[in-house]
């Protein structure tokens, strides 16, 4: 018997605020301080899905191939510590790839939450799932998992499991990280793990290189970023204007992606006259590499332990499994 996907619903404490009013404040707020900044999570139209679907098959990304032999690898022990028919809670569901490797490898999963703020995306990859996973029931939430989450109920399970691949547990400040993962720790409860992909701090040619591949798929990834805001605030940026720069920040152990202003202009977005001058940049991105006593601290902090790490032989990139305490 197949059991039924619901269409994908919206987490009541994300719709308070309509999602373009919502972008329009943030853009506006990062664009209109001294040190300009846009939130990564704007990347992720279907245009920015494709192309980062792309990036993670470039020969200078290591961390989704990496992460993806990893949980090849560690599957049955990752099921072997979650235990039997769990609720697995996915934060950014994506392309749903991963997923599938602990979907086969769990015994007898009950459910799965994928959440993610791409809708259209995030339908699909439910209904490809409920037809190779039929006994599970498949629970899809359109949400910014980054805010406040009401979830569905689900019925039968023994243990809530998160899942947050990809390293983009990077992407957050560090501050932002531990509030972050204290959120999941809520939602998972007491009895609760969570399974988390963290990218390692390594050599500075691999890492720049990750962000900067030659075939340029970043750059128009990046870039991108202007062309929503463009469609989406009525906004005015001229791509040709702007270069796709990112290095590599010693000091705060993390990746920055930036778009440079060519030259001194001026950027009309929803009705706000934004001033550039030459060589200024607008941040996009963080992406923090973690050596283990910034992983311990960071999951400590937020009411986790590691239980169990796996790295590949490079040892560039860990999957680890933490329980609540």
């Amino acid at each position: 018997m197949t059991t039924p996907v619901e269409a994908p619903r919206e987490s009541a404490r994300n719709s308070g605020v309509s999602a373009q009013r919502s972008m329009q404040q943030e853009v506006l707020a990062g664009l209109l301080t001294t040190r300009k900044r846009l939130n990564p999570k704007y990347f992720y139209d279907s245009v920015g899905a494709r192309l980062f679907e792309r990036i993670t098959t470039l020969n200078a990304y290591y961390p989704t191939r990496t992460e993806l032999a990893i949980l090849r690898d560690a599957a049955g022990e990752i099921a072997d510590l979650a235990g039997p028919r769990v609720a697995l809670i996915e934060y950014g569901s994506g392309a749903g790839t991963k997923v599938r490797l602990l979907l086969d490898a769990l015994d007898n999963p009950v459910a799965y939450v994928p959440i993610d703020i791409a809708g259209e995306q995030l339908r699909q990859v439910a209904l490809a799932l409920r037809d190779d996973y039929p006994t599970v029931a498949i629970h899809p939430v359109r949400a910014d998992y980054t805010r406040a989450l009401d979830l569905p109920k689900m019925e039968g399970e023994s243990r809530h499991v998160a899942f947050f691949p990809g390293s983009t547990i990077g992407n957050f400040e560090p501050s932002a990280a531990a509030s972050f993962l204290r959120g999941v720790r809520d939602t998972v409860g007491d009895d609760g793990a969570m399974i988390l992909g963290i990218d390692r701090v390594k050599d500075v040619d691999t890492l720049e290189a990750a962000y900067n591949d030659p075939e340029g798929v970043t750059a128009r990834f990046n870039l991108n970023l202007l062309t929503r805001i463009n469609r989406e605030l009525n906004a005015s940026f001229m791509l040709d204007r702007f270069t796709h720069r990112a290095w590599w920040n010693s000091s705060e152990s993390r990746i920055e992606m930036h778009l440079e202003s060519q030259i001194t202009q001026e950027v009309e977005v929803a009705g706000r006259q934004v001033r550039f001058d030459a060589g200024e940049t607008i941040w996009t991105e963080s992406s923090y590499k973690y050596d283990r006593p910034m992983l311990d601290a960071l999951v400590r902090n937020a009411g986790f332990t590691v239980v169990c790490l796996w790295t590949d032989p490079g040892e560039r990139f860990w999957v680890a499994f933490l329980d609540a305490t």
